[in-house]
This record gives C-alpha cells, structure tokens and sequence, in this order.
C-alpha cells in the first residue's frame, strides 16, 4: 500500500468540525461589508505577475522572496496571488470602474498565498478579507474604512485591540524623512542585521519593520516621520483624529507604522491584539493615492484594509469568544422495510426542499442503529416508518430532548406543519 500523501507544507485542511466557525465570521463581515455600502469582488486566484511586481514593487520582500511565481505553457509568467489589493485595483481598471460613478467600494474574501515560515496563525496559503474605498482624497475615505474595521472587531466580540494610526504624509515631505532615516542608520549599519544593510539603500522604511531586537532598538531611536510631513498632510492626518474621536474610537499614535511601498502616502493604520497565544495586527491598512498609476492608469485615491481570517479566529479562540455551534436536523426518519424506506426518502426529499434540515438512514440500518445515529447527529426529532404506520397512514413523531410524542397524519403537509 502507497504511502497516504498529506497536505504540503504550510496549509491545511478545513474540515466539517471547523467549518462552521468559518462561516460565522464571514457571514458577520459581509454584512457589515453591506451596511457600509461595499459589494463583493472576486478576482481569479492567480494573475500576470506584473500586477504584483508592479503594484507592489520589485523591492518588497513579498515580491523578492515570497511569491509562488511560475511561467505557464506559453511561457507568460504568472504569481498566486500573494494578497488582494493589487490585483483588485487590476480588475478595476480593466473593466472602467475607476471611470464610473465615485467613490467605488469593493469588498474580498480570498486566499492568498506565500512562501514563508509557517508559525501560529501563518500560513502558506491564508485567507483575508479586504475592504477598498476608491475615488477620494478626504479623510472621510480613511475613517470610514477604520470604522468598518472597528465594527467589525467589535461585532466578533474581540475587544483585546488597540488602534495604532500614522502619517507617512505625501511624496514630497517623505522624500526628506527617507534621507534623514539613512542618514541615521548609517551610523548604526554596523550593529544592524544583514537583512536591514540590504534594505539600508533599496527601502530603509522596511527597517522600521525589522525584528531583530537589535534593529529594533535602532529603529526606536530613529527620527520621527511626523516631524517632516508637510502642512497638508499634518492638516489630513489632524482631521482624521478628530473624526474618529467624535466616533468614540479610541486610538494611538505610532510612528513606526510604515509601509514599504512607495504608491502609500499619508493615513496607515494598525489595529493590534495583545491575547495569549495571537499577539500581532489583526488588521492593517493605508491609503495608497498612487497605486493605480503604477498599474497603468489614471490617477485614483484610494484606502483600504486586509483582515487575516486565520489570525481573527485565533484570536477568538484566545478571548474565549463561543462561536454558535450548528444545530442538527430538525428531523430524522427511520424507517423498517422496503416500503417503509421508500416512503421515508421521498418525505424527507420534501423536506429539504421545503428548506427543513431533514435526514434518513441511507444505509438500510436496523432501527437500532438508525436511532443511534439520530442521537449522535443531534436530531431534534425523530419519526419510525413501519408496517403500522403504512398502514393506518399516522406516525408518531417524538421530541428527543423532552421525550414527548406527537401523533401526525403520515403526509408532507403534516411534517412541516408540525415543524
């Protein structure tokens, strides 16, 4: 016998058991997706890898070292992608929504996919969703996706979370703090970690990032983007505190919030958990007013979010946040007999077709054994088709919590009136 081949490395199965708490946190996202104005996008899961070297950038680490990239049979390169913005925006522009009736609000479910060290709420292959807000340069595009986002947080009952929110003001002014930050960390470049003297010229934002705990202490010394970002910028970035106190959203200034991308400007923001078992950003988005122009296009404002589905339920599962278990049938059928299971199949197909969760044995097991089976599926009620019953044309439908037995008419009109 061949050896059972298992999942590669990195990914998993989702299974029946789990499945369920899966659909609880996405059906209470979509919603809040809804009521906010946004509507799905779905976009194929892999795409011309120009849409993510161009919309993310050459220097990244996601696109220099994570990215499941191969060329397909006509030799044209082609990436999973790795996350949701960039080939979001691609499907935008492609099909003129950019063009049209302004702002656009989009939401995503998705998997994306890379080539990193597996570890607790990481994985190879992860899922996230996404919100992009497109068509304006107001502060009131950056609260009102942090408002989505604290909602719904708020909604999955976490509540272990801090807002982190940060500037890194526009082209411009940045163009000044990037020269005072390698200025800086040329004075420490001895002590960084290798990975950091690499990112020194090619992107010194992304060692802000670092977590090595030397370039960390660096990094915590290093100058402060708010003291460079220009009158504009701090003038955008003072209107945005201001609205999202009058929301009664809490928040703190960080500004060791970056973004390795140049097409980011102005508003990034974090919301962190601090939970046993799920410290890290659960959610984290920015304002990319210049992304749409590194894909081809016009020039478009834009903000957004990505929210980790595998790191809210670790999260949860941290807060001990109960997650409503699915109920069994409302019913379940045994029946005794050729005839009996004939009649039983064709009841319980009414059923289902009537929208009532409804079961039969379809093992042709004893009586038994199909009331054991009831029992372990957590039927509500269960009903035995016999000889008698065909018979005198009633059966007995009995409540397995409280034991009481009600007797019905042997019909489908009698079932669901019953039910």
């Amino acid at each position: 016998m061949a050896e059972p081949i298992t999942a590669p490395r990195g990914t998993y199965d989702l299974l029946p058991d789990q499945s369920y708490k899966w659909h609880y946190i996405e059906n209470i996202l979509t919603s809040i997706c809804k009521s906010f104005g946004y509507s799905e996008i779905r976009t194929p899961t892999f795409e011309y890898t120009e849409v993510f070297s161009r919309g993310l950038g050459e220097s990244t680490d996601i696109v220099g070292k994570e990215m499941y990239t191969m060329l397909d049979k006509s030799g044209r390169s082609i990436t999973l992608r790795p996350e949701g913005t960039a080939n979001t925006m691609r499907a935008l522009i492609q099909h003129g929504l950019l063009k049209g009736l302004l702002p656009v609000r989009v939401y995503y479910i998705s998997s994306c996919f890379r080539y990193e060290k597996p570890q607790s709420g990481r994985y190879r292959e992860h899922h996230q969703i996404g919100v992009e807000l497109m068509g304006s340069h107001y502060p009131d595009a950056d609260s009102e996706v942090i408002k989505l986002a604290y909602h719904a947080l708020r909604e999955l009952g976490i509540k272990n979370t801090r807002l982190e929110i940060n500037s890194l003001g526009c082209r411009e002014c940045r163009a000044e703090y990037i020269k005072s930050l390698k200025d800086y960390f040329k004075q420490n470049i001895h002590l960084m970690c290798p990975t950091c003297n690499e990112r020194l010229e090619r992107n010194p934002l992304r060692i802000l990032d670092c977590k090595s705990e030397i370039c960390k202490e660096i990094a915590s010394k290093s100058p402060d983007i708010l003291s460079f970002i220009c009158e504009p910028c701090s003038e955008h970035f003072g209107l945005l505190k201001e609205q999202l106190s009058d929301a009664g959203i809490e928040f703190i200034i960080n500004p060791r919030i970056v973004r390795g991308q140049d097409y980011y400007s102005r508003t990034v923001f974090e919301f962190v958990h601090e939970g046993a078992g799920a410290q890290g950003t659960v959610c984290g988005g920015g304002r990319y007013d210049r992304l749409v122009e590194y894909l081809g296009s016009d020039p478009c404002p834009g903000i957004g979010f990505g929210m980790g589905l595998e790191r809210v339920l670790l999260i949860m599962e941290a807060e001990g946040i109960e997650i409503p278990v699915p109920e069994g049938p409302e019913i379940f059928i045994a029946h005794i007999g050729e005839n009996s299971q004939k009649i039983a199949a064709n009841l319980v197909f009414e059923l289902q077709k009537s929208g009532i969760y409804a079961l039969y044995d379809i093992n042709r097991r004893g009586l038994k054994a199909q009331l054991k089976f009831a029992d372990k599926v957590s039927s509500k009620r269960y009903l035995v088709i016999g000889d008698s019953e065909l018979e005198s044309g009633k059966a007995t439908i009995r409540d397995m919590k409280t034991k009481e037995e009600t007797t019905i008419d042997l019909n489908i009109g009698s079932l669901i009136a019953i039910l």
